[in-house]
């Protein structure tokens, strides 16, 4: 089932659901047609967009609201900390072409900092499917939750199949005793590579798709940071308040500390292009990405994890 598909189920099933744009069709092209009146184009004003869909919130309504990640995370940003985040409205934010998805896009279209700023937000859950499995998996326990909602939307298909999706719990591929990769979205593509290449030299790889980002599943960040020599966080966004961040909260949260190698783009724009040499040029491939992990291995040694004890 595509995207389109499940947003057309879901809203002949519940006249309630609002379907809105700020003119960026690409993933809702037939829904007009279908929806009539509770298709709404607000042109490109995502501001507007937002706010409408707040006031319609207001009267029962559960808009699901669509414009490219950069424009409806920050050119709209305010409208929906005040008039979504503020007021707990169920309004569900469908970001399209976040992280490395923009690939021939310039900074200003680029959404590499959406994690960070829409996890600021009091009361915005945040979610980053790793594909269109993933998504469709995803996307009916978010729609139906109460609380605002930020979907990284990745239509991507792969012959990944993914397991039953539940807010706020991630989902564990596999466990390993080495090291442990975290990721989200795009990347778990690349990260599936990686993990073949390192068990090919002969190490315990563990593998965690971190599809829910706010809430957090913490325990799972805990076991993997308890029970590998190595923890990984790849991800298509700055280094600063994504998903390395998060870890590192945890980490701190619980009083308890890991070894942790970032993979993400640090203090800096990626280049444009089509998305394999996106990839490429950026090292974010499986292959680059598992050679940044054996170099690491071999010039960094493995400290103990450690649980400081604090006197009562």
């Amino acid at each position: 089932m595509s995207y389109e598909e499940l947003l057309t189920q879901t809203a002949l099933a519940n006249e309630q659901v609002i379907v809105m744009t700020a003119e960026n069709r690409a993933l809702v092209r037939n829904l007009p047609g279908i929806l009539g009146k509770r298709f709404i184009d607000t042109g490109i004003t995502e501001q507007t967009m937002i706010g409408a869909a707040a006031g319609l919130a207001l009267r029962g309504r559960t808009p699901v609201v669509h414009a490219l990640a950069a424009f409806l995370t920050m050119r709209a940003f305010e409208f929906v900390r005040t008039d979504v985040g503020i007021a707990n409205l169920p309004v569900k934010l469908s970001s399209f072409i976040p992280g490395f998805l923009s690939d021939g896009n310039g900074p200003t279209h680029q959404a590499i900092e959406d994690v960070s700023i829409m996890r600021g937000i009091p009361n915005v859950t945040v979610f980053a499917p790793a594909d269109e499995d993933d998504l469709v998996k995803m996307l009916p326990q978010i729609w139906e939750s109460k609380s605002p909602a930020y979907t990284r939307i990745n239509t991507r298909k792969t012959t990944y199949v993914h397991e039953p999706f539940t807010i706020g719990k991630a989902e564990v591929i596999a466990e390993g005793s080495d090291v442990t990769i975290l990721t989200y979205g795009l990347l778990f593509e690349q990260a599936l590579i990686a993990v073949e290449i390192l068990k090919s030299e002969g190490l315990s790889v563990g593998l965690i798709n971190m599809r829910s980002l706010k809430p957090v599943d913490e325990q799972a960040i805990l076991k993997a940071s308890a029970q590998s020599k190595l923890v990984v966080t790849l991800e298509d966004h700055f280094l600063t308040g994504g998903l390395y961040t998060i870890i590192a909260e945890v980490l701190l949260k619980h009083r308890t500390t890991a070894n942790v190698l970032p993979v993400a783009l640090n203090e800096k724009w990626f280049r444009p292009a089509l998305l394999p040499s996106v990839l490429e040029h950026e090292g974010f491939t499986g292959k680059q990405i598992a050679e940044k992990i054996l170099g690491y291995q071999t010039t960094h040694n493995q400290p103990q994890i450690l649980t400081p004890e604090f006197s009562e």
